[in-house]
This record gives structure tokens, C-alpha cells and sequence, in this order.
């Protein structure tokens, strides 16, 4: 399959985009280039393009998650910025995405099959699929009720293990949990 390049004319169908935020002060002396229905405002350059917003997500028909310098607020405007390269193809049926899990943080993030965070052995899952493990992994991090009828005797070191087992196998919470009876 032949990787689909990205430029200022397609980027905004169907794509898939990881962001980093930047501060206003490096795009002070840029132009703006594009100002979306939405009031978002874009910033191309050869290496990528800069977004002005205060959405991020799901935006249209992408997912574009947004990697704050600190903690990250919707509503509030923030500037973005990605290379032409981080962008890949999307659509919500095909097993495109891959979830990792930050411990120490409780950090939960899903990235793109294609990017360099891969290394082609993880569970792939399309969109909806990977929405919906990645609510249970944080109902796991952070809530006890799921773990009440469950054999155990360290519920951190419950947690990890049926976290990793959400994101390396395709076996449901239910299985999973059946298995701490």
C-alpha cells in the first residue's frame, strides 16, 4: 500500500494527525493562511502547517488529538503544529489505531498504525473499537467498583495486568475479568 502524501489541499479529509501545541510568540511574524468555517486558522509552511483553534478531536471528518505543552483545556485557544508527514489516512472502519498506556501518569493515548510510535505488533482497532477500550482502561485507572466480586491481592498490580491485557489482546473486559473469579 503506497503512503498517501499530505499537503495544503488534502490534509483536512479524513486524516489522522498527532499535534504538538506551540507558544503564539513562534508564529508572531507568520500570515495566516486559511480561516475554516469553524474560526480555526491555518499557517502553511514547507515542512507543515500551523492551527490556531480552540477544538480539537475529532474535527469534521479527522482526529486530531493535540499534545499540550501543559494542561490542555477545550474552549481555550491554542496553536498547533504538525509536520506534513504526521498526517495519515482515516475512516472509521478500518483497524488503523493502537493504544498505549502511561502508568506513572495514567496517561491513555491512541495513535495511527503508521506512526513511528509502532512497532507493528500491537492490537489494531478501528475508531469506535479503540473509543471504547481506551474509556474502560480509564474507568480501570481510576475507578474500584469494577474490581468488587474479583480475586486478588494488590489492586495496582490487578490494574496493570488487565490493562495490558485490553490493550494486547482482543478479549473483552468481561473475559478478562472472568479469569479473577
Amino acid at each position: 500500500m503506497a503512503i498517501k502524501i499530505y499537503t495544503k489541499l488534502n490534509f483536512h479529509s479524513h486524516t489522522f494527525c498527532t499535534w504538538k501545541e506551540i507558544l503564539f510568540s513562534e508564529i508572531s511574524d507568520l500570515k495566516i493562511n486559511y480561516k475554516s468555517q469553524s474560526g480555526s486558522e491555518y499557517i502553511f509552511t514547507k515542512e507543515g502547517l500551523y492551527r490556531i483553534s480552540n477544538h480539537w478531536g475529532r474535527v469534521a471528518n479527522c482526529h486530531w488529538r493535540l499534545i499540550p505543552l501543559g494542561k490542555f483545556k477545550n474552549q481555550n485557544t491554542i496553536v498547533g503544529f504538525a509536520n506534513w508527514i504526521d498526517f495519515y489516512t482515516n475512516d472509521d472502519t478500518s483497524k488503523l489505531f493502537f493504544i498505549k498506556v502511561d502508568f506513572e501518569t495514567q496517561d491513555v493515548n491512541f495513535y495511527h498504525k503508521l506512526s513511528s510510535e509502532s512497532d507493528g505488533k500491537e492490537v489494531l482497532r478501528n475508531a469506535k473499537e479503540t473509543a471504547k477500550i481506551i474509556q474502560t482502561i480509564k474507568e480501570v485507572l481510576t475507578e474500584f467498583n469494577w474490581a468488587k466480586y474479583l480475586i486478588y491481592e494488590d489492586l495496582d498490580v490487578l490494574r496493570k495486568e488487565i490493562i495490558e491485557e485490553l490493550v494486547h489482546s482482543e478479549k473483552t473486559f468481561l473475559e478478562i475479568k472472568k479469569q479473577y473469579l
